[in-house]
């Protein structure tokens, strides 16, 4: 009603103020007690502590203590006179008696700690890593750089004769290197672009090249010149292998698929189809899983070579598998992505490890020996050694690119040892074929090894 004025009490000024700071005051004497001061120390729990851990690391001196000895006759119990401490009893309370005595000479004012905080680790075992430790190794030095082709090296395949090898380029062509000297022996030409993928026989004079131009060609050594062709792809060819039992040629490309080709009748026998991306990378062997492929997908595939089927698909990497490596002598293979490098078993494809360190960039190349050094090759001309069994990088070489090159085409894109495993060849972006070797002058003592065992090893 209009006429009608309601009077309220005033307000106490700053009393909503006061209230807030009334309300934290009290939430924080409930909820939040000073976490920087520790409880004061119970010195019934700190004996009882102390005596668990004092019995469990002298037992055996306890259980020895706790034999009864020889009974001693009343003379010389009398004899000692004053010195009840060590007279011994006879067999009625001996045992209670010894028990206290044991106890007393154990937890006396000699192996009671002083220190107020008594650290755990001195009374526990400590457990030697599982993890085997590396031997030592001599680093690895560039000895001769050959140019000669002008455009990237892109691929390279020994002879078994050891005597010579042939590198692919972007400039489409093939050159044959004597080993020893490195001088050029024979330049093929005859793809019309870069050639990715390079194999030669070990049983007959032939030798096999890849590229982009999707075709996949077979060149007679006695006739320098191309005796067959493989027509089935329908993109670039990125990764060649052969068969090393069976007159097989397998085939890798940018159209996601994986083709296996009879050598003499230039048949198709099976298009390998089931990765998502390119097929980048592959190796076989003579036995079950005969056909290993990586991919751009980041999955790893074992395929039956029977029946033209994926008989597992490996999914622990992250990344582009671009570079898969089989150890020559031992039942695993090492696959290389740009999260990780990874280690798996043959033939079930279980999970080893991954090696100790990352490289950080993208891993175009690798291969392995039969002494267990991995060489793998980066984007950004890093050139890393590993020890095979520990996992450990021993070396860290970075690759010098030739004068009149520009800094970012340092890049390895393939890596070859020769058949001995002494030699090293890389093929690189600055157009140019390195060679490698150990030094012969490293000695453990100017090139210490530097190994820690992993705390904790990534199980996937």
């Amino acid at each position: 009603m209009p006429g009608v004025t309601l009077e309220m009490e005033p307000i106490e000024p700053q009393s909503l103020k006061k209230l807030s700071f009334r309300s934290l005051k009290r939430t924080r004497d409930l909820f939040s007690p000073i976490h920087g001061q520790l409880a004061p120390p119970d010195p019934e729990s700190r004996r009882i502590r102390m005596s668990h851990k004092i019995n469990v690391e002298y037992k055996g001196i306890k259980s020895a203590s706790e034999i009864a000895p020889p009974q001693v006759n009343s003379a010389a119990a009398e004899a000692s006179g004053s010195s009840n401490v060590l007279a011994l009893t006879g067999p009625s309370d001996s045992s209670t008696s010894q028990k206290s005595g044991a106890q007393n000479a154990l937890v006396g004012p000699s192996l009671q700690p002083k220190a107020p905080n008594f650290s755990t680790f001195a009374v526990m075992e400590r457990i030697p890593s599982k993890w085997p430790r590396p031997v030592w190794r001599p680093p690895w030095k560039n000895y001769r750089v050959i140019s000669g082709h002008l455009g990237w090296v892109r691929s390279i395949a020994f002879d078994p004769s050891n005597t010579w090898f042939c590198t692919g380029s972007a400039d489409r062509t093939i050159k044959i290197w004597d080993v020893g000297s490195g001088r050029l022996k024979l330049t093929l030409t005859g793809h019309i672009e870069q050639v990715r993928g390079l194999a030669i026989s070990q049983r007959h004079t032939y030798m096999f090249s890849a590229g982009d131009d999707k075709q996949v060609k077979c060149w007679d050594l006695e006739q320098n010149k191309v005796v067959r062709s493989y027509h089935g792809h329908l993109s670039g060819v990125y990764c060649l292998a052969l068969h090393p039992t069976i007159d097989l040629l397998l085939t890798g490309g940018r159209d996601s698929v994986c083709r296996v080709w009879d050598v003499r009748t230039k048949v198709q026998v099976f298009a390998l189809s089931g990765h998502d991306n390119t097929v980048c990378s592959v190796f076989t062997q003579p036995t079950d899983p005969q056909v290993v492929t990586g991919s751009h997908d980041s999955t790893i595939k074992f395929w039956d070579l029977r029946y033209g089927k994926t008989m597992l698909t490996l999914t622990h990497h992250k990344k582009s598998v671009r570079a898969m490596a089989l150890h020559p002598t031992e039942h695993c293979f090492a696959s290389a992505s740009a999260d990780n490098i990874k280690k798996f078993n043959l033939p079930k494809g279980e999970f080893l490890h991954n090696m100790l360190s990352q490289q950080k960039t993208i891993i175009n190349a690798m291969a392995v020996n039969e002494d267990g050094v991995m060489a793998t090759g980066g984007d950004n001309g890093s050139l890393w050694f590993w020890d095979w069994k520990s996992g450990h990088n021993f070396q860290q070489a970075q690759t010098i690119v030739q004068p009149g090159s520009l800094d970012s085409e340092a890049g390895i894109y393939a890596i070859s040892y020769d058949v001995t495993g002494s030699r090293l060849v890389t093929c690189e972006a600055d157009k140019t074929i390195k060679m490698w070797k150990e030094d012969e002058d490293a000695t453990p003592e100017t090139h210490p090894l530097n190994f820690k065992p992993p705390k904790d090893i990534r199980r996937f």
